[in-house]
């Protein structure tokens, strides 16, 4: 009877301890910023940009958590240095910050953590909603200009895109338990935008009239602009972008996390 009733309270307080301990994690993280859509369609790889981040996560257990995340870097892409002829003459290029919020849950493969029988390494997924805010901008005879106030595809008056907008974050990474409070995590994810212009291409040359800044940065190809001339009409109409509907950011790095461990375990 005393036996068993040690036995139940050992037990007890494992399972307490698992429950109350090691709860909640605040990481830093640092890596590199990639970005796919309509100035570069293949090269999902070409991470060229830095992205430093900070979250606050609770686990669950060794197996679930939820995250908030925080991410700050940069996106870009020049079609002067693309591998097709027809990118380097379309010749457009750009830049733009990228400030993102999300809200993850997290899975780990293996039963993660520092406790008896736990793994200190194990692969992970996640997935969740985020939102984003950004501001595609790039340079024009020496200085810098934001392409949104240009409305580059569109006729004046039309209504210009929305720089705030939402994604699908999805992504796998590996993670190793350095001691009772120490966490390294590397990881992988794509940012499905809820928009097509991270890059201010999406769709088609508009009519521009000659002489204007406008013209300039919604034709700058080769042909059109490798005297100084601004677009012209007989563009109107002709494929500007790749006519995908959403474009992606990407996000590789290295986390470095510190776990607020509870060891209060009640007796009763």
């Amino acid at each position: 009877m005393i036996k068993s009733f040690w036995l139940t309270f050992f037990l007890y307080g494992i399972s307490t301890f698992k429950l109350f301990s090691q709860t909640w994690e605040l990481g830093i993280s640092a890596g590199g910023m990639a970005y796919q859509g309509d100035l570069n369609q293949h090269k999902f790889y070409k991470f060229n940009n830095l992205g430093l981040g900070g979250s606050v996560k609770r686990n669950f257990d060794g197996y679930w958590s939820l995250k908030f995340s925080i991410l700050s870097g940069r996106i870009s892409a020049n079609d002067a240095q693309s591998n097709f002829e027809q990118d380097r003459e379309r010749n457009l290029n750009f830049f733009s910050n990228i400030t993102e919020g999300s809200l993850l849950v997290e899975f780990n493969f293996f039963d993660y953590g520092f406790n008896f029988g736990q793994s200190r390494i194990t692969p992970f997924i996640f997935t969740g909603v985020s939102a984003f805010a950004f501001n595609p901008k790039t340079n024009l005879n020496g200085r810098e200009v934001e392409l949104k106030l240009f409305n580059t595809e569109g006729q004046p008056g039309d209504i210009a895109y929305k720089t705030i907008a939402t994604a699908i974050p999805l992504g796998a990474g590996v993670k190793y338990r350095i001691n009772e409070k120490l966490n390294l995590a590397a990881e992988f994810g794509f940012r499905k935008a809820n928009t097509d212009y991270l890059d201010d291409v999406s769709q088609r040359y508009p009519n521009i009239p000659y002489g204007t800044d406008r013209a300039a940065l919604a034709d700058r190809s080769l042909g059109q602009n490798k005297l100084g001339n601004p677009a012209t009409p007989d563009v109107k109409g002709i494929q500007r972008g790749d006519f995908r509907k959403n474009d992606t950011f990407l996000f590789a790095g290295i986390t470095l996390s510190y776990t607020f461990v509870r060891q209060n375990c009640p007796l009763f």
